[in-house]
């Protein structure tokens, strides 16, 4: 065999070994981005059928995300006792818990027991993003890494198009029966009958939900899906995540993710309720809008990275535009549709206030900063990378915290509007990350091989 037929033969075994791993974890992605994005559509829908107020809503969004924070750790245990694929699967069995205990709760017309369904299908999430992760980063090479997270974005987040749509006709038709006007007219035991069948209507969406979980949970059972090779990766990873102390990339890759993951998350799922507080008729699929300036960035991104851009100039990039469309939905004028004639218009889409599109535009930019910070935090760590993981997905509790300050400062009297000023700060720490925070790492002989990441 010849030098260049060897060689040839080499890329082909590469490219075969990454693309089958690629597949599979991309159809895992698709089903990340159906549960995490049905909250959305599901805060309002919840707003109405539990009569609860701003605050209230958003605890749908503090329970579903929190759950990364509190499990993230000790199901970080399991992950190096087991092994990733082990995980996966674990997973998705406790999201098809989850989703079923929805038939309970909707039956019992209870929002506790919603919140607990919620927790559990978060716990179930963050089991497999703490696995799957990992296995985009090392499945190739790492200063392309951000361009196959991106891949997996792309996945995600076109299931986070499809599911306000699929929600909005299976359960929100008809809704103006349940307005605020038709049920203040309505007597006491009539309303809650109403309100009662108004929460049923949950029943078949997580039941096909909790089937569709446990089949993929047998297709990964079943698939060639292969462990992950991680440096020096074993059973005692896990004990020594008090380490990660000694690198810094880490630490603020993990507050940088926190902020990024709240953000995302409130231009994600309370466009729906921004929507509905001005009045918009189409309020239950305004989160398709965010979603789809999602997409678009991570097809830029699968485009530009690296072949242009680095993924610390991409990670740049996105924090200066989410600056600049966070300023215009907290000074926009909320009766203007200018710009939103200009960009959606041409497209047949339904024009909405340009307040409300700058809120949908904030997912153009943050669509390839969590593609971004993972390489980025990732580089050297070895035997670390499953703690480290579990770390940076803790951030995702970012998710929790920030939507329910927004929903408490709207609750104390602060304009929809004004209660966005929340958002500049993430975009401010995203950008110092980008420039200076992802390069500030303890002189640590592991490291010092790989500085150069960041190009």
């Amino acid at each position: 065999m010849t030098p260049n037929s060897s060689q040839s033969s080499g890329t082909s075994k590469a490219t075969t070994g990454t693309l089958l791993p690629m597949i599979l974890i991309g159809i895992l992605f698709f089903v990340f981005g159906f549960v995490t994005w049905l909250n959305g559509a599901l805060i309002p829908f919840l707003k109405i059928a539990c009569e609860l107020n701003e605050l209230q809503a958003y605890l749908v969004t503090f329970v579903f995300y929190i759950a990364y924070f509190v499990m993230a750790l000790p199901l970080s245990t399991l992950l190096a006792r087991f092994g990733y694929r082990a995980g996966l699967q674990l997973g998705l069995g406790v999201m098809a818990l989850g989703a079923a205990l929805f038939i309970p709760a909707a039956y019992s017309h209870s929002f506790a027991f919603f919140l607990l369904a919620l927790f559990v299908l978060g716990t179930g999430l963050t089991l497999l993003q703490t696995a799957a992760n990992p296995y985009i980063v090392v499945i190739g090479p790492r200063e392309s890494a951000a361009r196959r997270i991106s891949c997996m974005g792309l996945v995600n987040k076109g299931a986070g198009i499809l599911v306000p749509l699929a929600f909005s006709a299976w359960v929100l038709t008809g809704m103006e029966a349940y307005s605020e006007t038709a049920l203040a007219a309505m007597e006491v035991t009539a309303r809650a009958e109403a309100l009662q069948s108004l929460s049923a209507r949950l029943v078949g969406p997580y039941l096909a939900m909790a089937l569709v979980l446990v089949a993929l949970l047998f297709y990964v059972r079943l698939s060639p899906l292969p462990e992950p090779e991680l440096e020096g990766s074993g059973s005692g990873a896990a004990r020594d995540w008090r380490a990660l102390g000694q690198h810094p990339q880490v630490l603020l890759g993990a507050l940088t993710l926190f902020l990024y993951v709240g953000a995302e998350v409130i231009a994600g799922d309370s466009i729906g309720l921004y929507g509905q507080h001005l009045g918009l008729a189409n309020f239950g699929v305004l989160t398709s809008y965010t979603m789809s300036f999602m997409v678009v960035g991570y097809v830029l991104g699968i485009v530009a990275i690296p072949r242009w851009l680095s993924q610390r100039s991409a990670l740049a990039i996105s924090a200066m535009a989410g600056l600049v469309f966070a300023a215009g939905l907290i000074w926009g004028d909320e009766q203007s549709y200018g710009l939103a004639q200009i960009l959606l218009q041409p497209l047949g889409i339904t024009p909405v206030p340009d307040t409300v599109l700058c809120l949908a535009l904030l997912g153009l930019a943050n669509a390839l900063v969590w593609p971004a910070v993972w390489p980025l935090a990732l580089q050297g760590l070895g035997r670390f990378t499953a703690t480290a993981s579990a770390l940076l997905i803790m951030g995702i509790a970012g998710g929790a915290i920030l939507p329910l300050l927004y929903g408490a400062l709207v609750h104390q009297g602060l304009s929809h509007q004004a209660g966005y000023i929340i958002l500049l700060p993430c975009y401010a720490v995203i950008l110092f990350y980008a420039l200076k925070g992802h390069s500030i790492r303890t002189a640590h002989r592991q490291l010092q091989a790989d500085e150069g990441v960041s190009g």
